[in-house]
């Protein structure tokens, strides 16, 4: 993620058994949702800056789930989902399939929706009777799986966009296994398409570079370690450029040598959490972990009546103010037994 520059990654078969959140390092976040761990499991990766944009987390199964952001006023749901493999049940496939239209049902309309899966499916090449939803620059034939992503994108008015850009095969297929090559496709709106691209132009060539944010997770670390972890980084991006041996060896070099040092830093943290002097670290740690374990950071929007998010102040007011009428004009369940025995007598 760091050197693709993505912000938000939808990730499957994390086999991460329980429903939390935590962060991974590096400035990410990971929400994660799964009942065993040696199968399935899904989770979205965020970049901690995003955090505290998000609204809502839905953990509907072990397949799917999804990220509700308001950014800049803009309602973005992402969606991640993993379809059960080719040689699964019809009923557990039906089930995913299900789960998903639910899912998306749920979101109110007008609100962006971006999914990240994998459909385990085969879209193939061509799109006739389908060019509404997909272009024609898929890979080989359809299978019964690939035709519910079709179906699926009809339902929801959405786009397999991957297939509207023609590249080179070895820049199509993803995964190859026993012959078979798989595409990856992402359903998607062309609003949304459009507006991620022209975010993400934005983000790239309009901000200038700056000193990097000392990471919340890794604040005890000494200058040391820092300044280890900052050469061990621009040692990788200098063998993703030029792929030498020379270069690699020196990136090897300096992972060992931070990994020594960040083992360092532990037991001196441990050491002086001992002490009587270490017992604010210690409950820094503490409301630490327990603020990475929360999906939410704060209550930023409230909901109307309908179930949509309001994020203008004009309409969060209001709609307070329409609470507040509610329940001090409402009669409760004692008054109306008290008015009843009143009315008798």
């Amino acid at each position: 993620m760091e050197r693709r520059k993505v912000d938000i990654l939808c990730v499957q078969e994390t086999r991460w058994k329980g429903s939390k959140a935590r962060s991974i390092g590096a400035g990410f976040k990971l929400f994660y949702y799964g009942v065993d761990s040696k199968r399935n499991g899904v989770g979205v990766v965020l970049k901690e800056e995003f955090v505290r944009n998000i609204l809502e987390v839905k953990r509907v199964s072990d397949r799917v789930m999804s990220l509700k952001l308001e950014i800049e006023g803009v309602m973005l749901n992402v969606v991640s989902g993993y379809a059960p493999q080719v040689g699964c049940e019809l009923e557990e496939k039906e089930r995913f399939w299900s789960e998903l239209d639910e899912l998306m049902e749920s979101i109110p309309t007008g609100e962006r929706v971006v999914i990240g899966a994998d459909f385990n499916g085969h879209v193939g090449e061509g799109n006739t009777g389908d060019e509404e939803v997909m272009g024609k620059f898929g890979v080989k034939e359809r299978n019964l799986e690939g035709q519910m992503v079709v179906e699926f994108a009809k339902r929801m008015d959405m786009a397999v966009v991957y297939t509207y850009f023609q590249k080179r095969e070895e820049h199509r297929v993803t995964y190859k296994s026993g012959g078979r090559r798989t595409q990856v496709v992402l359903p998607d709106d062309w609003e949304t398409t459009a507006e991620v691209i022209r975010e993400t132009g934005r983000k790239v060539l309009g901000v200038s570079s700056g000193r990097r944010k000392e990471d919340k997770e890794t604040w005890w670390w000494n200058g040391e370690v820092q300044e280890s972890i900052q050469r061990k980084r621009l040692a990788k991006k200098k063998w993703d450029m030029d792929r030498t041996e020379k270069n690699r060896q020196k990136y090897k070099e300096l992972q060992r040598r931070v990994k020594r040092e960040v083992s360092k830093a532990y037991d001196k943290l441990y050491t002086r959490l001992d002490t009587r002097d270490g017992e604010k670290d210690l409950y820094r740690l503490a409301r630490q972990r327990d603020r990475d374990g929360k999906d939410v950071q704060q209550v930023r929007v409230i909901k109307d009546r309908d179930g949509r998010v309001l994020t203008s102040e004009e309409n969060v007011q209001r709609r307070w103010k329409e609470y507040f009428e509610e329940l001090m004009n409402e009669e409760n369940e004692r008054e109306k037994r008290v008015e009843g025995v009143n009315s008798v007598e």
